[in-house]
């Protein structure tokens, strides 16, 4: 494998896991339980296909076939997509989306806070307007933990509920691949499996706070990283892909 190679394929894991986590969030769009979460909530997937189109756009021209981020978004088979498990989740209902949410962007501060570092300039550009929004991410899945948990009996157990669920996908995060070894090495990527304590102990924090139990269960789910989905993911593809796929090379 060339470094070219594991950039191009490091590039759509990042940006797979934020073309995927927007399409779920944009589906609560006018459907939020108040108005202020509905925007907040479409505001969020704004911000990740923003950072999508970004990253895809530069992993395409790693790749040098002149394709575009349109391309890499809407033409890919189901086994070309690597984001992690746990983005093509169902949205779930509102406690299940800010858990997974909570999970995702504590990882991604971690993630993005070093990748600022990054040699790669255009990488370290991305992480830079990245963080900036991340950091809203967490904080606001941290403050709806907070009053979930701490709200009635039923939000508590709609809460624990959905941390039981997602737990198992979470651990997917931490894995690294032969792409990501090489460019750690070269001080481009960031070996992910180092974050993994301070994302337990961030996510602990909050949960502890918001009465939550921490699983104990150590089983991880995993295989987005390498191609290989729930089924989830061909639900998704076959609504975001429909207009492309039906009208190839259309232009507007």
């Amino acid at each position: 494998m060339t470094q070219q190679e594991a950039l191009y394929k490091y590039l759509l894991r990042l940006g797979d896991n934020a073309l995927i986590q927007s399409y779920r969030l944009s589906e609560w769009c006018s459907r939020g339980p108040i108005l202020e979460e509905d925007l907040a909530l479409t505001n969020i997937a704004l911000d990740y296909i923003g950072r999508a189109q970004n990253l895809l756009q530069y992993a395409a021209a790693i790749e040098g076939k002149g394709h575009s981020a349109d391309h890499l978004a809407y033409r890919r088979a189901e086994h070309q997509y690597y984001n992690n498990l746990i983005t093509e989740m169902p949205r779930g209902d509102f406690a299940y989306t800010i858990v997974k949410q909570l999970f995702i962007s504590t990882f991604e501060f971690l993630l993005y806070t070093e990748l600022c570092h990054s040699k790669d300039e255009a990488i370290a550009g991305i992480a830079g307007k990245a963080i900036k929004e991340v950091r809203y991410h967490w904080t606001h899945s941290r403050d709806w933990c907070y009053r979930l948990g701490k709200g009635t009996a039923f939000s508590n157990d709609k809460l624990q509920q959905a941390v039981n669920d997602l737990w198992m996908y979470t651990g997917e995060q931490f894995e690294m691949g032969a792409e990501e070894e090489m460019l750690s090495a070269e001080g481009i990527a960031f070996d992910n499996k180092a974050l993994q304590s301070k994302w337990l102990e961030m996510v602990s924090t909050v949960l502890t706070a918001s009465n939550i139990q921490i699983p104990t269960e150590s089983y991880m789910q995993t295989g987005g990283r390498k191609g290989v989905h729930t089924e989830n993911m061909g639900h998704i593809l076959a609504e975001m892909q429909y207009l492309q796929r039906a009208y190839p090379d259309a232009t507007w």
